[in-house]
């Protein structure tokens, strides 16, 4: 049976994912990127779900959201955690890519589907007739923003993040690191460790050092999860040192002791040759990272082939906007997936371009769409951005803060045991329905 086509616009990881659910459930998609025609200020290449920030989707393990997460759309067949199973590179107990083969698998996956059309073009307006999934995520276009925010009558909100810098392999002096994970879970990291006085000298160069400031009339309201480094530099002096620079865990093989502050760097690609800054997200400008970074000794002679940057993110207001399908509440033939709900981090985004992809799959076959239960992690997402209740919404990781309480009196240490069980339960019983 031939079903009517449908228009997903923007092929980052929502809207790849999101067109890949369709189009194996036998519907025909057109997929437009404006990408490599109309440039964006963080993408770099041309592939379809290139990763613009890390190049780490987090933690796999059990005892965390974001593994139960990942769990609930492999069951349901994501395209996306396919590819970084391909090109997954070492990183302890987190799951993370080789970004470019990454991207370049899934490119090819949806060039090559003949249920998918892409087309490199700009969509500068919502189209005015059929079924879109709008998926442009944060980084939407000026013209199209404008056009979302006359459909919505008001503006868009908006946050600022920020990305890490990237430094060669061989660019690191390894004379001052040393290979390990924390808790002595493997030896997936580069750590270079400080000294209170090296600590010392590095917060002050953060705060004193040139940054690149929002423009007057945008306010940089920068999502918690992802604070530019320098930002929690001036929350104190030692924010770092119990954020992404803890020692916790870490002990120098070469002293046997506990350093004062460590500096993580995390494979960026499966030949090694690439480490990534974990947590120096930054807006400092390019020539003080130079100077700053290049100040730690084995950084020195880094080579940098990416320097960190920062960019405005776009998100809608969606509990006002969407019902619990994700879609438009004054014209549902329009859907939004991925980032610009509201939900933050990779793995959210392409989780709600999946569910999308189901939904609208639904509502194309003109099938009751059977919501995914709220006591599934990909449920409880659903339900924070359509029905947060207050009106400073803002952009949400997984966490099991989300999931609804269990029914049953449970021990606080068996608790997200419990959670990921029941959630396992109402996930297999929805699929089956």
């Amino acid at each position: 049976m031939e079903y009517q086509s449908v228009t997903i616009i923007g092929g980052g990881l929502a809207g790849s994912e999101a067109a890949w659910q369709m189009a194996e459930s036998g519907i025909r998609v057109h997929l437009y990127e404006m990408r490599p025609h109309q440039k964006t200020p963080a993408h770099q290449t041309d592939f379809l779900a290139e990763l613009v920030c890390s190049n780490s989707f987090k933690s796999i393990e059990p005892s965390k959201a974001s593994g139960l997460l990942k769990q609930e759309m492999t069951q349901m067949g994501s395209l996306i955690l396919e590819s970084a199973q391909k090109s997954k590179v070492p990183a302890g107990k987190a799951l993370a890519v080789d970004r470019t083969l990454f991207s370049q698998y899934i490119t090819q996956k949806i060039s090559s589907h003949p249920k998918i059309q892409v087309l490199r073009e700009e969509c500068t307006e919502i189209p005015k007739q059929g079924i879109v999934i709008l998926a442009t995520g944060p980084l939407t276009s000026l013209a199209l923003s404008q056009s979302i925010q006359e459909k919505l009558g008001e503006n868009s909100l908006y946050f600022y993040d920020a990305i890490s810098p990237i430094v060669t392999t061989e660019s690191i002096d390894m004379n001052f690191c040393f290979e390990a994970s924390r808790y002595e879970a493997g030896s997936d990291y580069l750590n270079i460790p400080l000294s209170k006085e090296q600590y010392t000298e590095f917060v002050q160069d953060l705060m004193t050092g040139e940054k690149i400031e929002p423009k007057d009339f945008e306010k940089a309201a920068y999502f918690e999860g992802c604070l530019p480094i320098e930002v929690m530099a001036q929350r104190g002096f030692q924010t770092l040192a119990f954020g992404p620079l803890k020692p916790v865990g870490l002990t120098d093989p070469r002293s046997s002791a506990k350093p004062y502050a460590v500096i993580q760097l995390r494979k960026e690609n499966q030949s090694g040759t690439l480490y990534n800054l974990v947590g120096f997200q930054t807006k400092l400008t390019y020539s003080e990272q130079k100077r700053i970074f290049q100040k730690i000794l084995a950084l020195k002679k880094a080579v940098f082939v990416r320097l960190g940057s920062i960019h405005r993110n776009t998100f809608i207001h969606s509990p006002l906007h969407l019902n619990p399908y994700l879609q438009l509440k004054s014209e549902p033939r329009i859907f939004f997936a991925g980032q610009i709900t509201g939900v933050e981090g990779y793995m959210e985004s392409t989780a709600m371009g999946l569910l999308v992809g189901r939904y609208a799959s639904q509502f194309v076959k003109d099938k009751p769409i059977i919501p995914i239960p709220e006591t599934t992690a990909m449920g409880v997402l659903i339900h924070y951005i359509t029905s947060y209740p207050h009106k400073n919404y803002q952009p949400m990781n997984i966490n099991y803060g989300l999931f609804p309480p269990l029914h049953e009196k449970t021990p606080k240490r068996d608790k997200k045991e419990a959670l990921w069980l029941r959630a396992n339960k109402d996930l297999s019983n929805w699929i089956h329905l």
